[in-house]
C-alpha cells in the first residue's frame, strides 16, 4: 500500500496562503476605547465637572456680551443691544486721547511688573535651596509666603497707612531731616508703589513652584558637577536652572497672557484722580467708562480691544518658546 507524501515548499518560498485562517480583526474604535476609559475612572472625570461648569458659567458664556461692542446698548433694554453700529465704538476709543494714555500706563506697569515680579520669586528659590538650616528655611518660607493669604483691601490699606503724610515712613524720613513725601497723592511714587506692594505680596507664594521643581531634579548630577571641580554657583547655572526651565518657561508664558490685565482691584483700591496721569489703567478706565457712566459698549468695545492684545501676547510667546527652547503651553 503506498501513501501518498505532500512535499515541503522549498525554502526561501511561502506556500499558497491557508484559506482556514480566521479573519484578520480590525482595530478598536477610538470611541470604544474612551467609553470603556469612561466607565472605569468615572470617580475622577467626575472631579471635572464643577471646574469645567466655572469656566463654562463665568468664563464663555459672558463673551456672548461682546457682541454689544458693535452694536448700541440702552439699560432696560435688550441685553444684546438695540442697533448694530459696526466699528463705530473701536473707532471712538482709537481717536482717544485718554484711552492712549491709560493704554501707556498699562504697558508701563504690565512691564515693570513682568520685569520685577517674575524673576524674584527664581531668586528666592535659590536662595532657600541652598538654605541647610531647616528651621531656618521653614520660617523664611512662612514669613514670605504670609502676605499672600492677606485680602487685596488688606494690602491696599497697609500700603497707604505705612506711606500716609503722617504714617511710620514719613516719620523715619523726618529723623534724618527730610520733609514729608506724598506718596499717594504724587503720580510720580504711583508706579513702585504698585510694584513694591506687588512684590511683597506675591514674591514668597510664587517660590512654591519652583521649590517643588528642585526637588525633581536627580542628585547625582549634582555629585557629577562636584567632581568635575564645579563650584556652587557653577552648579547653579549648569544643573539647576536647566532642572527648572521647563516651569519657568511655562509660568512666562502665563505672565505674558496676562501682561495687559494689571491687577484692577489694587491700582481702584491705590489710585485717586491726582494720580490718574500714571496710575488710570485700562481696567480702571473701563470700570469707569462702563460702570459709572453708563457707555456699556464703548467700554465692551475697549475690553475686546485688551482681549485680543492679550491672546495675541500669549500664542506668540508660545511660538516663540517652542521654537526656541522646545517648551510651550501646546
Amino acid at each position: 500500500m503506498s501513501t501518498s507524501t505532500t512535499s515541503a515548499p522549498p525554502p526561501g518560498t511561502q506556500g499558497p496562503p491557508s484559506t482556514n485562517s480566521p479573519p484578520r480583526r480590525g482595530r478598536r474604535p477610538a470611541r470604544t476605547g474612551r467609553r470603556r476609559a469612561l466607565r472605569r475612572d468615572w470617580q475622577l472625570y467626575s472631579l471635572a465637572v464643577l471646574p469645567l461648569l466655572f469656566f463654562l458659567v463665568f468664563r464663555y458664556l459672558p463673551m456672548i456680551g461682546n457682541v454689544i461692542a458693535f452694536r448700541r446698548f440702552e439699560p432696560g433694554g435688550s441685553i444684546f443691544g438695540e442697533q448694530w453700529v459696526g466699528l463705530r465704538y473701536v473707532e471712538m476709543f482709537l481717536s482717544d486721547p485718554t484711552f492712549w494714555q491709560v493704554f501707556r500706563n498699562t504697558l508701563w506697569l504690565g512691564g515693570l511688573t513682568l520685569v520685577l515680579c517674575f524673576p524674584i520669586p527664581i531668586v528666592l528659590a535659590l536662595l532657600l535651596n541652598e538654605v541647610r538650616r531647616r528651621a531656618l528655611k521653614r520660617f523664611v518660607q512662612s514669613v514670605s509666603y504670609l502676605p499672600h493669604f492677606l485680602s487685596i483691601v488688606i494690602v491696599a490699606g497697609i500700603t497707604m497707612q505705612m506711606l500716609a503724610t503722617d504714617g511710620p515712613v514719613n516719620h523715619a524720613l523726618g529723623w534724618f531731616g527730610h520733609d514729608p513725601i506724598r506718596f499717594i497723592q504724587e503720580p510720580e511714587w504711583f508706579r513702585a508703589l504698585y510694584v513694591g506692594s506687588e512684590i511683597w505680596q506675591t514674591a514668597g507664594w510664587g517660590t512654591i513652584l519652583y521649590l517643588a521643581a528642585l526637588t525633581t531634579i536627580d542628585e547625582d548630577l549634582y555629585e557629577a558637577a562636584r567632581i568635575d571641580g564645579a563650584n556652587r554657583w557653577q552648579q547653579i547655572r549648569h544643573v539647576t536652572l536647566p532642572g527648572i526651565r521647563p516651569t519657568m518657561i511655562t509660568l512666562l508664558i502665563l505672565n505674558i497672557g496676562t501682561f495687559m490685565a494689571v491687577g484692577f482691584e489694587k491700582v481702584l483700591l491705590l489710585y485717586n484722580p491726582l494720580t490718574y496721569q500714571t496710575s488710570d489703567v485700562i481696567s480702571t478706565y473701563v470700570y469707569r467708562t462702563g460702570v459709572e457712566s453708563n457707555s456699556f459698549s464703548y467700554a465692551a468695545a475697549i475690553g475686546l480691544f485688551e482681549a485680543v492684545i492679550g491672546l495675541v501676547l500669549i500664542t506668540s510667546a508660545n511660538q516663540l518658546s517652542r521654537r526656541t527652547v522646545g517648551t510651550s503651553l501646546w
